[in-house]
């Protein structure tokens, strides 16, 4: 089935918070929702000149000050070359080192941002890497293509950088990467020099906003349509599109909101709220319950009012299932990751159980961020893990609103 794909951005008003909401829709749905604060300052992706504060051996990290007391935490065993400002002989990290170093993770509770010296220019297509300097292959990507991008990519690699082939790259033509790779290495190569003539705790390299850096992580194949009602955002995304991703300026409309805003003809604070809702209500009348804690998120379907006239058997699958696609939206829609198990009605059937799991394994697939069906316990429990690429949407609105939302009480 075609999938029509609309990424919808626009601003929302909340008491006297203003908030920039991104809402993607596959085919009318709302699957993806971002949501932040309209004078935030972004930190992620962000390079700074730092400087090294203190050293913890014990546990092979360090903490760096980026700017405004800002310390942010390094880890030394995944960073084995650092980015140093000014010439050393002894390549041994000490305290008062300067440092080139990007914002990996954001702060999440009471845990400080993540830096690192692995410097990273992702393009919709290709990620160029300076300490891994080697060729990975998107998971994502099926063996036949992995064959192919590979023969394409491989003479791309040098000693200065490694390469990275996204699954977006799927059915690429050569000259399409190679296009991309020319921006990204001159992006990388620009900020490295600049940041050699700077002075500690200067932003060397500022990511575009996060509801612009969101498109080239949709599948090419599924966005038909990027749409603002708002003059300031579609000059930001004009700008990103012409620099990094000029094949879809053309996709880039201005909605006139003089008739109705995108926020009440596509519904999206509606889309919003029920996002960050514990109960789920499914056609059927079945519900799911979604319980965010500090561990893992746990997920309950339940039966509710769903009235069905065929067997038991019967019942519970088809209820099941259509939790399980429920699931799978939920989760993308939501950010959710980190560990996630969700107790499906349980069925008497091995068959049953067999064909709950393939139906839920296809339907995780359709998730552009790395997710892993693991297994159902000898107690019914079905496992899944998901790879946490930035804050979940209730973090997200949390910190965008500046208050405390129903059901936060614990969490961090």
């Amino acid at each position: 089935m075609e999938i029509d794909g609309k990424l919808l951005i626009t601003r929302l008003h909340t008491g006297e918070q203003e908030q920039i909401v991104s809402a993607f829709y596959e085919n009318g749905k709302a699957v993806e929702i971002s949501c932040t604060m309209a004078s935030e300052k972004q930190l992620l992706g962000n390079i700074y000149i730092g400087k090294v504060k203190n050293i913890l051996t014990n546990i092979e990290a360090a903490f760096v000050e980026i700017a405004g007391g800002v310390l942010c935490y390094y880890s030394l065993r995944e960073n084995r070359h650092p980015i140093y400002i000014k010439e050393k002989k002894n390549q041994k990290l000490a305290q008062g080192d300067e440092l080139l170093v990007q914002v990996s993770r954001e702060a999440v509770g009471t845990k400080a941002p993540t830096v690192t010296c692995n410097l990273n220019f992702s393009g919709k297509y290709l990620v160029l890497t300076t300490e891994k300097k080697q060729l990975g292959l998107s998971s994502k990507l099926s063996a036949e293509e992995k064959h192919r991008l590979r023969l394409i990519a491989e003479p791309f690699l040098t000693e200065e950088f490694g390469v990275i082939v996204r699954t977006n790259a799927a059915g690429s033509l050569e000259e399409e990467l190679r296009e991309e790779l020319k921006r990204l290495t001159e992006q990388y190569r620009s900020t490295v020099l600049y940041g050699k003539h700077q002075s500690c705790f200067s932003l060397i390299y500022r990511d575009p906003p996060g509801y612009a850096v969101g498109i080239r992580n949709l599948s090419k194949n599924c966005l038909s349509e990027i749409v603002t009602d708002d003059h300031e955002i579609y000059g930001v995304l004009q700008d990103y599109l012409t620099a990094n991703q000029p094949e879809d300026l053309q996709k880039l409309r201005f909605y006139d909101k003089e008739q109705l805003g995108l926020d009440t003809l596509y519904g999206i604070s509606r889309e919003l709220e029920n996002a960050l809702r514990e109960r789920i209500w499914m056609k059927s009348g079945a519900y799911l319950v979604i319980q965010p804690t500090e561990a893992l998120t746990v997920i309950d379907v339940n039966t509710g009012k769903y009235v069905g006239h065929k067997k038991m058997r019967e019942t519970f699958f088809k209820i099941n299932c259509e939790a399980a696609a429920e699931i799978a939206r939920q989760l993308r829609l939501r950010n959710l990751s980190g560990i996630i198990v969700a107790d499906f009605i349980d069925m008497d059937e091995a068959e049953d159980r067999d064909r709950l799991m393939e139906f839920l394994g296809k339907e995780l697939k359709k998730d552009p961020v790395k997710t892993v069906l693991v297994d159902m316990t000898p107690l019914g429990l079905v496992e899944i893990t998901r790879k946490k690429v930035r804050k979940s949407l209730r973090e997200q609105v949390r910190k965008a609103r500046g208050f405390l939302l129903p059901g936060d009480k614990g969490l961090s």
